[in-house]
């Protein structure tokens, strides 16, 4: 591993707190992803940088010489960025957007609005299966902005230092045939669906064990999940051989029909990433806000859920001009 300036900024934050559990609190990471960074910074760097114990985290001998170097590099760094913007003219709108998506329902819409507002730009798209490979392609220089979704609560991993915000939160529907017994109702029981084989897209992240769970609060095990693409998944569904787990803004397919699941046991919230050091960050909130307009955009041709979202101000888009950026 190489060591960069994020991992410098770890081993700051664990000096300034005296503790990995409090700096884990600051960063806004959880305990055993920052323990295990830890591990690897010091296995880079050759020995241990911190005493641990019961009393909090000291620094080794190694620890203040990487915490010294660190102490003029960070500052340095920040100020020839400061420079560099100023210098490249950064208030001058970018030349080029990069988007890399996991199964994302608004890239389509996200790029057509930024080309009709910046002609101009060039922009490109990668889609990828895997969070992971998206976060690391983004950190390395080689995309701008990743588009994912994370399941509940959880959090997309801190492995690769990129800032994370939320554009939407939306309950998971449930796609069924139209001659379902159940397709003619407005929201399904998960626990009616016990009988049923499911079908799923790769690259959801933890959402097969949430699933799980919901099933299990719901007391039943789920029978057999197919996993395909999207299309192999409309398919399955069509011949009736399954049932699927859909987003809210699923568009409509002829002979099929989307379901909310009542009581809403999941939830999926679509994130947009960056990299606070990168070129991408000084545009990252105007980008955000497009991509909220996208996300509005996909709420057209569903109606009924847009009449259920005025009674749930807990979904749906989660920025506003008037009321900030809330942070994922």
């Amino acid at each position: 591993m190489n060591l960069e300036l994020r991992h410098l900024r770890v081993v700051c934050a664990i000096a300034e707190t005296g503790s990995v559990t409090k700096a884990a609190s600051m960063l806004g990471l959880a305990q055993p992803a920052l323990t295990a960074q830890l591990q690897r910074i010091e296995r880079a760097l050759g020995g241990p940088l911190f005493d641990r114990d019961r009393r909090g985290a000291r620094p080794t001998a190694l620890g203040e010489l990487v915490l010294d170097r660190a102490r003029v590099l960070l500052p340095a760094m920040k100020g020839l960025q400061d420079e560099a913007a100023r210098l490249a003219g950064a208030a001058d709108p970018p030349s080029r957007y990069r988007f890399g998506g996991v199964n994302s329902p608004i890239l389509g819409r996200l790029v057509h609005r930024l080309a009709a507002e910046q002609p101009d730009v060039r922009i490109t798209t990668y889609a990828s299966w895997s969070v992971d490979e998206l976060a690391q392609l983004v950190a390395g220089g080689r995309l701008d902005f990743a588009l994912t979704g994370v399941c509940g609560d959880a959090a997309p991993s801190a492995e690769f230092g990129l800032s994370w915000r939320e554009v939407a939160v939306d309950p998971i529907f449930v796609l069924l045939p139209q001659t379902h017994p159940l397709a003619g109702r407005d929201e399904v029981r998960l626990v009616d669906l016990r009988r049923e084989q499911w079908v799923a897209a790769p690259g959801e992240g933890c959402f097969g064990d949430c699933f799980a769970a919901a099933c299990a609060r719901a007391g039943f095990t789920p029978r057999k999940v197919y996993e395909t693409d999207v299309r192999g998944c409309v398919d399955l569904v069509d011949a009736g051989a399954a049932v699927g787990l859909c987003q809210a803004t699923f568009r409509p397919v002829a002979g099929l029909v989307t379901r909310r699941l009542a009581g809403t046991p999941l939830r999926w919230r679509l994130l947009l990433g960056w990299h606070p050091d990168a070129p991408a960050a000084r545009v990252a909130e105007t980008v955000l806000e497009t991509a909220v307009a996208a996300y509005t955009d996909a709420l057209a041709p569903h109606p009924d859920y847009l009449a259920w979202l005025l009674g749930h101000p807990d979904f749906g888009a989660q920025v506003t001009v008037a009321d900030g950026v809330r942070t994922a």
